[in-house]
């Protein structure tokens, strides 16, 4: 059975804060290690009063010392925000306090609209054209010889496996002709999964780092013990796409009964479009979800994200899914 992690925005709810965002955050990667997840990913967003975790390798630092086996890593750094040198030496600093268990996923869209981007950079001549670019030099800054005359420091030979993150095809033949490996927004950007899926396989070129193609895959899941309460919990997700669609971000909201049906039709197509990548229901219902997803897609390791409002519901989601999981591949296996 494929591996499953977990990507986590470090939600802020309606009535909470920062802080206790972060002890969620922590206490959901502890209950993630125990169930069997195998990694734990954050995301860079900025100016979104619902997402917390901006200052990505800070997180990443308290979630990594206060776990243990699990690989922890950014999905992703926003490469145009930052200097490769910055993020070289954050990531070295992170590798040196946790060898062998971090990860560096790097995406090329801003993470944020372009008014936060220019405050971010305050020089957007370094944009998203210049991602393959920066990728590279960040390459060389991390290499056992560096071809630049400055140093990062820590950096400088850090074994820090990296990763191209995409929600289009142009990720998908950049991580293929870096030989790096290759992890598609499916669970809010799902139109050209399969495409960028197909370029990225019959494109990639074996690399120092990885020598075959290797797909991750965003998943949805909203997993509860009735199909009638996860749809309920669902729809705190579905407020916030709807929201952040029109232009109304904001903190997460508690769910709401009936909401899908009080939305318009053009509103309703959209969610059905963003989420179509998205398991909801119990663990029966969940199971089937995942099942065809893999099949269709052939993944080799997916990434579940749940945003739901109440941390302890949030919990048993993953802990459906982790034994959704185990009993996939005890049926695989051969045993009931």
């Amino acid at each position: 059975m494929i591996p499953f992690s977990i990507l986590d925005l470090s939600p802020i709810a309606e009535g909470s804060n920062a802080s206790a965002s972060f002890r969620n955050t922590l206490d959901l990667a502890q209950h993630g290690e125990r169930w069997g997840f195998q990694r734990y990913w954050l995301a860079e967003h900025h100016g979104m009063p619902g997402i917390a975790s901006a200052a990505t390798a800070v997180l990443l630092g308290h979630v990594a010392g206060g776990t243990s086996t699990m690989r922890v890593g950014a999905g992703g750094i926003m490469l145009p925000n930052h200097s490769p040198l910055v993020i070289a030496e954050q990531f070295g600093t992170l590798e040196a306090l946790y060898p062998g268990r971090i990860d560096l996923g790097l995406g090329r869209a801003p993470g944020s609209d372009q008014v936060t981007a220019r405050a971010l950079r305050r020089n957007l001549e370094s944009d998203s054209d210049a991602f393959p670019q920066d990728v590279l030099e960040l390459q060389d800054y991390m290499s056992d010889t560096p071809r630049q005359r400055v140093l990062a420091v820590p950096g400088k030979g850090a074994k820090v496996p990296m990763w191209i993150l995409g929600s289009s095809t142009f990720g998908a033949q950049l991580a293929a002709h870096l030989g790096l490996p290759f992890a598609f927004a499916s669970h809010f950007a799902p139109s050209m999964m399969q495409q960028a899926i197909a370029l990225y396989r019959s494109n990639f070129q074996p690399s120092a780092q990885l020598d075959k193609p290797y797909v991750m895959l965003g998943f949805n899941v909203f997993a509860a013990d009735t199909d009638e309460e996860a749809h309920f919990r669902a729809t705190s997700m579905q407020q916030a796409f709807v929201n952040l669609r029109t232009g109304n971000p904001g903190k997460l909201q508690p769910p709401r009964a009936g909401y899908l049906e009080s939305l318009g039709v053009s509103e309703r197509t959209m969610l059905d479009s963003v989420l179509s990548c998205t398991a909801i229901g119990a663990p029966d219902t969940v199971r089937q979800r995942l099942q065809e997803f893999i099949a269709r897609t052939g993944a080799d390791e997916l990434m579940i994200t749940s945003q739901i409002f109440d941390h302890e519901h949030r919990l048993r989601s993953y802990e459906i899914t982790a034994e959704v999981r185990q009993s996939i591949q005890r049926s695989e296996a051969g045993f009931s």
